[in-house]
């Protein structure tokens, strides 16, 4: 396609980024290495194109026929969302655990390899679309932000996908405003327009300047945080091994130079794998002689 190598990787990158390939080895690097990495082209079914809109509950289900797979062992960051998921869906948990139970079952008489393929498509897939742990609030000022900036033909899909996700009784990601900026809300959406949302929005806005902040501040975590900041643990270094740090404290090696000193240790690597010519060699001692 006569492009330089940096286009070609920009491009796979946003392959990457989109979900139409995935990293085999490492699935949390979601960009492409110009390396031996290897990478395997989704399934159709997943990609962006088909415009499946993931919500929390096939988050959820997943996570649920996962954590059947693994029998509890849960990576972390996935630990986290299965239990923000299961408190937020306890209404509809038998639900869920009885759907990711079947598709359990319909996935394991399958081949070993075949299994090992699609497990790897679905979390490819759900590392790029998985719906945050927290942060409703944020989540929908961000689509009222799309609502008012996207196209006059997507907005009734958009105003839809927004009532039924933020503002509709029962909403998985169902936000916290007062009744009279819900009922107004409510009723304009029923002939939207780029600033249907613009109360809801504000109110949303104002709610995370003014008491998300302030109550992570009072939260123990910052507490305990702040705590060790301004007295700090003793530790238990002597006066010789701190100047020894301070003498040996460097700034950090910038990537390029980074990459250039593994280029060079190659180039090294590649010399000493090379034959030996014996007859070169004993020409030069001989003219040190």
């Amino acid at each position: 396609m006569k492009t330089t190598t940096e286009e070609a990787e920009a491009f796979g990158t946003m392959l990457v980024a989109y979900g139409y390939i995935y990293p085999l080895q490492n699935h949390k690097k979601l960009v492409m290495c110009n390396d031996s990495s290897l990478y395997r082209f989704q399934t159709p079914y997943f990609w962006p194109t088909q415009q499946w809109v993931p919500d929390d509950s096939d988050y959820a289900i997943y996570l649920a026929k996962r954590n059947i797979r693994k029998k509890g062992m849960l990576e972390p960051y996935e630990q986290a969302h299965y239990n923000h998921l299961h408190e937020w869906l306890n209404h509809k948990w038998d639900f869920i655990v009885m759907q990711a139970t079947e598709q359990y079952k319909a996935v394991r008489d399958r081949n070993k390899a075949d299994r090992v393929v699609m497990d790897c498509q679905e979390r490819a897939y759900w590392m790029v679309n998985r719906p945050p742990a927290d942060g409703e609030n944020l989540a929908f000022w961000e689509a009222a932000e799309e609502l008012k900036w996207g196209t006059a033909s997507s907005m009734s899909a958009k105003a839809e996908t927004i009532f039924k996700t933020f503002l509709a009784p029962g909403a998985p990601r169902w936000i916290n405003i007062d009744g009279r900026t819900m009922g107004l809300t409510v009723k304009g959406l029923e002939h939207p327009h780029r600033y249907v949302l613009e109360a809801a929005q504000t109110h949303v806005f104002m709610l995370m300047k003014k008491d998300t902040f302030f109550r992570y501040l009072k939260s123990p975590t910052y507490k305990e945080i702040q705590k060790k900041a301004l007295n700090p643990e003793a530790h238990n270094f002597s006066p010789a091994q701190l100047e020894e740090n301070a003498r040996n404290r460097s700034a950090g090696i910038h990537p390029i130079i980074l990459w250039q000193q593994e280029e060079e240790e190659k180039a090294k690597a590649a010399v000493a794998a090379a034959p030996v010519d014996v007859k070169a060699v004993m020409s030069k001692i001989d003219r040190k002689k």
